[in-house]
């Protein structure tokens, strides 16, 4: 079943390397949240190789801005696969480099089609995965054993408690999946006989829970 509220990034920035009949090319991958931030991304990749023929890019973002460039390799051979290497994994916030230092040999339009698509690959590769849904934070005005209480029943809710003050009443404030939200807030005000003052603070992506 596939969850539209699901958000899948890279876990770390990292670069991987591939040869190809004497052709060397190095992919960067970098997680962006922004235009601003791929487009500099690639100025400091083409920076780091001043001597290297091509750095070819790719980026796609979470609201949808997506953009890839060949950088004078032929049209369709560089940019392209790189960014269907971004969204074959079901990426975004992503952005890809790579950068070829030519080794001589003429690799023709498949060979560098395969060869960008490849090292694209293999740096996302070592990238990693990473998952988030939107989690909403609960804030609870409740008394101690009510407390006590709820907290058994975090787990069955999937919530993860962000902080606790305790005072005259304990002020808890749990953050839990966005679709959870409405039965969870229903189990509060039951297991408390309305006791409980609940308020819906902040929505933000949070890893997605395992399991």
């Amino acid at each position: 079943m596939v969850n539209d509220d699901l958000f899948r990034t890279v876990i770390e920035d990292c670069e991987a390397e591939i040869e190809e009949k004497r052709s060397t090319f190095i992919a960067a991958v970098k997680r962006v949240s922004t235009v601003a931030e791929a487009e500099a991304f690639v100025k400091t990749r083409k920076k780091m190789h001043p001597a290297a023929r091509h750095t070819v890019f790719a980026y796609l973002l979470r609201d949808g801005n997506k953009r890839y460039g060949d950088d004078s390799e032929p049209q369709g051979t560089a940019g392209m696969p790189t960014l269907k290497a971004i969204e074959q994994r079901g990426l975004s916030d992503v952005c890809v480099a790579t950068t070829r230092y030519f080794g001589g040999i003429l690799l023709g339009a498949g060979g560098l089609t395969r060869a960008y698509g490849a090292a694209a690959h293999a740096a996302l590769e070592l990238a990693g995965v990473a998952e988030f849904i939107p989690f909403t934070d609960i804030l609870l005005d409740i008394t101690y054993p009510d407390y006590q209480r709820l907290l058994q029943e975090l787990p069955r809710f999937e919530a993860r408690e962000r902080s606790t003050d305790f005072a005259e009443r304990v002020m808890l404030t749990v953050g839990l999946p966005s679709g959870r939200t409405e039965a969870f807030l229903a189990r509060v005000t039951d297991l408390t006989a309305g006791r409980a003052i609940t308020e819906i603070g902040e929505t933000k992506l949070d890893a997605k829970p395992h399991g």
